[in-house]
This record gives C-alpha cells, sequence and structure tokens, in this order.
C-alpha cells in the first residue's frame, strides 16, 4: 500500500499543457506588472512635465532681469552748480542733492536730441525727461563724489531708463498698451526708437541686479539683490557655525555614549517631531526668545541665522546618526581590539568614514534653510532696506534682508518690473541651491570609502 493518492482526471488535464503556456494567473499578474509600470511612468512623466512647466515659467518671466536699458549720454557736470567753492570738498559734495543732478541729465537728453534732429510727434518736455529713470541722478552723484575731478567736465555717463521704456524692449509694454498707461505714452515709445536708431540707446547685461540694494515701488529698474545676497551669506555662516559642531557632537553622543533609556527614547522621538515642525512656528520661537527677550535687533543676520540654526539641527543631527550608524560595527570592534580608546575609535576611525554622509546632510539642511521664507518674516526681515550690512561681526547686528524674502517683497509690489524682479531672484536662489547640492554630491564622492 502507498499513502499516495491518485490525482483526478481534472487535475491531470489542467497540468497538462506545456511549460512554454502561461495560464490564467501567469497572464493576470503579468498584466498587473505592465498596468503598474505604466502607472509609475504617467507619475514620473507627470512630475517631469510638472517640473519644466515651473522652470519654464521662472526663466520666461525672470531672464530679462538679467538685462537692462540704458541711455548714454554726455553730462556736463557744471562746476557753478556742484561745487560752487571749487575746493573739491567731499563733505560739501555729499550736501548737493540728487534735485541738483537731474538737470544736468535733462539737458544732456535735450541737448543729444536737438544735435540728432529727432522729432516725435506730440512729445513735451515732460515726456523727454520721462524716459530717464528716477534713480539716474542718485548713480551720477555716486560717480562724482567717487572722483570729484570729475566735476567741470564732460563724463559719458551710462542712464537708467525708466522702467517703463526698459519693459518695452522685453514685450511687457507695447504702443497699444501705452495709450491705456499714465505711467507712459506712445511719443516716448517713438523716442526711445529714435534714440536706439541713433546708437544712444541700448539693452545689456545687467550686473546691478546681482549688486545693487532694493530701490522704491518708483524705480523698479534700479532694484537689486545686493543686500538681500549678502543678508544670506551671513545667516548661512551663522548656520553653519553653530548648527555644525552643536549638530555632529549631539549625534556622537546620542549614538555612542547615550546609554538605552526611556530618557534617550524621548530625546531622539523629540528631534524627529522637530524636523516636521513647521518653518513657522521657529519663527514665532525667535520672535519670542531672541527679539523679545535677548533684545536682538529686528532684521539682522544674527537673529535670522539663530532662527535657521535651530530649524537646520534636527536635519543635521538625523543624517549624521544615519551617517555614523551606517559605519560597520567591525570598524570599531578592531580599532577597540588593538588598544584604542573609545574617544579614538570615534574621532580617528569612525567619523572619518562617516564624513560623506555628515557633510550631505549638512549641506542639505543649509540648502533648506537658505530657501526658508515663513521664519524670516516673523523676525522684520522683511523691512526695506537699502544699506549694505558692514564686515563680520558688526555686519551680523545690522538690518539685512534675505533672497527669498526678496523674492516675498517684490510679489507683493503692483509694478509688472518687480513681478520679473522676482523671477530673477527665484533664478538665482536656484542657482545656489543647485550649487550646494552638487557640492554635497562632490564631497560625498570625494571622501567616501569603500570597505
Amino acid at each position: 500500500m502507498t499513502d499516495m493518492t491518485t490525482a483526478s482526471p481534472a487535475a491531470v488535464a489542467r497540468n497538462a499543457g506545456s511549460l512554454l503556456e502561461h495560464g490564467d494567473r501567469t497572464r493576470n499578474r503579468h498584466a498587473s506588472e505592465r498596468r503598474f509600470r505604466i502607472l509609475g511612468l504617467i507619475a514620473v512623466g507627470f512630475g517631469i512635465l510638472a517640473l519644466v512647466g515651473l522652470l519654464t515659467s521662472i526663466l520666461v518671466n525672470g531672464v530679462s532681469s538679467f538685462r537692462q536699458t540704458y541711455v548714454t549720454l554726455d553730462v556736463q557736470l557744471d562746476e557753478a552748480k556742484l561745487d560752487k567753492t571749487g575746493n573739491r570738498n567731499t563733505e560739501e559734495l555729499r550736501k548737493v542733492t540728487t534735485f541738483v543732478y537731474a538737470p544736468l541729465i535733462e539737458k544732456a537728453l535735450a541737448q543729444f536730441i536737438e544735435e540728432r534732429g529727432i522729432a516725435v510727434e506730440g512729445l513735451t518736455k515732460k515726456d523727454v525727461s520721462g524716459i530717464i529713470s528716477k534713480e539716474a541722478p542718485a548713480s551720477l552723484r555716486s560717480v562724482v563724489l567717487a572722483d570729484p575731478s570729475k566735476i567741470g567736465g564732460t563724463v559719458s555717463f551710462d542712464v537708467l531708463t525708466d522702467g517703463r521704456i526698459d519693459g518695452y524692449y522685453k514685450g511687457r509694454v507695447t504702443m497699444a498698451s501705452a495709450e491705456l498707461d499714465r505711467n507712459v505714452s506712445p511719443a516716448q515709445l517713438k523716442l526711445a526708437d529714435a534714440l536706439k536708431d541713433a546708437g544712444a540707446l541700448n539693452t545689456r547685461f545687467n550686473w546691478d541686479f546681482l549688486t545693487a540694494p532694493d530701490a522704491s515701488d518708483t524705480r523698479p529698474e534700479a532694484a537689486g539683490l545686493g543686500v538681500a545676497i549678502l543678508g544670506s551669506a551671513y545667516m548661512m555662516l551663522i548656520v553653519l557655525a553653530l548648527s555644525l559642531p552643536i549638530g555632529v557632537a549631539a549625534s556622537i553622543y546620542l549614538e555612542e555614549f547615550a546609554p538605552s533609556n526611556r530618557i534617550t527614547d524621548t530625546i531622539e522621538v523629540n528631534i524627529a517631531n522637530l524636523a516636521a515642525v513647521p518653518s513657522i512656528v521657529f519663527g514665532i520661537l525667535g520672535l519670542a526668545v531672541f527679539i523679545n527677550y535677548a533684545g536682538l535687533p529686528q532684521s539682522a543676520p544674527v537673529v535670522g541665522g539663530l532662527v535657521l540654526m535651530l530649524m537646520t539641527l534636527p536635519t543635521i543631527i538625523i543624517a549624521t546618526r544615519a551617517a555614523l550608524k551606517a559605519v560597520p560595527p567591525s570598524i570599531r570592534e578592531a580599532a577597540l581590539g588593538i588598544g584604542a580608546s573609545k574617544m579614538q575609535t570615534i574621532f580617528h576611525h569612525v567619523l572619518p568614514l562617516a564624513a560623506p554622509g555628515i557633510l550631505t546632510g549638512t549641506i542639505i539642511g543649509l540648502a533648506q534653510a537658505l530657501g526658508e521664507t515663513a521664519p524670516l518674516l516673523l523676525i522684520g526681515m522683511v523691512a526695506f532696506v537699502r544699506e549694505y550690512p558692514s564686515a563680520p561681526p558688526e555686519g551680523f547686528f545690522d538690518p539685512a534682508s534675505a533672497l527669498p524674502v526678496q523674492v516675498y517683497n517684490w510679489t507683493q509690489r503692483g509694478d509688472p518690473a518687480f513681478v520679473e524682479r522676482a523671477s530673477g531672484a527665484i533664478i538665482v536662489l536656484l542657482i545656489f541651491l543647485v550649487i550646494m547640492n552638487g557640492l554635497a554630491i562632490l564631497l560625498r564622492r570625494r571622501f567616501e570609502r569603500r570597505w
């Protein structure tokens, strides 16, 4: 007798097919896999399309902010108006306001139009001076103060045009829209075309967008990112100087020295929770502690740096602990086996091997902090700042702005030129973020060790 049972004829019939022929269950499984792959490709494609659309919108609106329209004029610096005493004293020259320089620029423009025989129907004297930016007299004044010896002579000066004239050559303003705009007239646009044909007006790369400070609502063509870039750099220095050593030290203690008990578990849970706290909560904390209690100045990089440091610490601690855990236990055991102390094992063997992960987590944390806006708004960094902060350490306490806050500030203004500036600032911010993430990849590959 045997324990084997005889298979039924139906079962034999089901199994009688070739191995090369797929059954119903196999075909259903393969079909399910194909559907899942298709859904995955659709999701990836949708994400790529959304990213391409976003970048295209930013580039289309923002690339033009890196170009600016200027009029080149020969301006006569009348000594009788700028330096009546003739002693070229800088302190006395500073007392001369921009109201004195403006007529000099207007006279140079009128003289150029007369010499070239430019005539535009319906053009008034006010229209002629209206194509010049209100920032031009201040720029000419800065040139004279930098070199008083130019007074009494004639200088070739690149004058900023008004934002509407600049927008005309960037496609924002047309003849049709000028008829409905009280800030510009079709006659002014025709004058700009005549100046361009005469070789006096040109559009070129705008370095001032990266170096100049912010401008008022009536001077969008003069607005720049100089103060915002400097303020962001100061804040990142503070964040890096504080968050990296504190975060690494905390991670080493929690991973290598801390006993496993309820207190340690509570600390670890709270660190993980802090990484998920909305950034605006850190702004409220900074306002209450650093400004209201500690008395630090508003809109200062030191306050922004401290707030962003608190926000970055959990990210660095989590990344550092993950990098320390990735080091094989055999490395520690080998070092301890040859007589190394616990500290020597950590600093001579474990940390060098964990350095790529630590650096990557730190740079990613800094990149995240660089793009934060909400906490900085609460500590007053949205203020209008024209003066550059001093060199460190005094500059850490001077008023400043930041790149993401500058973007927010410009989007709240009515002139379309500020929307262009905001898109340009986003491009600059994205370039910094790409550089920082690229640096993280390079450092990871540079210090990565395999075992």
